[in-house]
């Protein structure tokens, strides 16, 4: 087979321990996954799962020890930081059940949600997809993988973040709405999952704005952490 011009290489993240790479298919991300943080979007309850994808060239790798660089994207003045769990799919799927979804789990790893609020809220307030708010280049900055028999307790890790060394983001895994293994029964529901998927499954409350020169490093309890530069 020819292709009219050459294929982009396939986007991946490195994985802890290994040579190897883990090679991104999709990216689905999970709204409004802390109650908290649910509260301080102006929601409240443990209202139904649902879901946004971004673009799986949208990650920015940073590996472990290094400092990545986040370019500030256009059209924004106000760009927030996300920290959350991400769970990689080595085993897809459809209609798992809760009871069988570690199983399809191939590991973990910190990454950030990047989000143009501005953007998002102005197509909210004209029922619009926010999209442009969310699925943006290099809005999915992620760390290395570690596979899961490695990952320890992470039902039950700490997730934090920090700016500039302040604490912004701080609350623990257990505090999800929806649990890992629910997530994945509800969105291998309406999706047939893939090795490769990446689950962004949520963020805790003190989502924040961040600016050219500013350092947000963040971490999930034993996954290491993701510290990077906005440019």
């Amino acid at each position: 087979m020819s292709y009219v011009f050459s294929p982009a290489p396939v986007p991946s993240v490195p994985v802890v321990g290994s040579a190897d790479h883990f090679p991104v298919h999709r990216i689905y991300c999970v709204g409004r996954n802390y109650e908290e943080h649910a509260k301080e979007m102006g929601f409240t309850g443990r209202e139904p799962p649902f879901f946004f994808m971004k673009p799986a060239d949208a990650i920015v790798v940073v590996n472990a020890g290094d400092t990545g660089q986040l370019p500030y994207p256009s059209l924004t003045v106000n760009l927030h930081h996300e920290i959350e769990l991400v769970v990689a799919i080595g085993k897809g799927g459809k209609n798992i059940k809760a009871a069988d979804a570690f199983s399809h789990i191939y590991g973990y790893a910190v990454g950030l949600d990047m989000t143009r609020r501005d953007l998002q809220n102005d197509m909210k307030k004209q029922g619009r997809p926010w999209c442009i708010g969310k699925g943006f280049d290099a809005s999915a900055p992620i760390g290395p993988i570690t596979p899961a028999e490695q990952a320890g307790d992470v039902a039950n890790a700490a997730i934090w973040l920090q700016v500039n060394g302040a604490d912004r983001q701080r609350s623990t895994v257990t505090q999800l709405i929806w649990n890992i293994a629910e997530t994945i029964e509800h969105l291998s529901a309406a999706w047939e999952l893939q090795p490769g998927d990446l689950i962004y499954t949520g963020t805790p409350e003190g989502v924040g704005a961040v600016v050219r020169g500013d350092v947000l490093e963040g971490g999930v309890e034993g996954l290491g952490t993701l510290r990077l530069s906005v440019v």
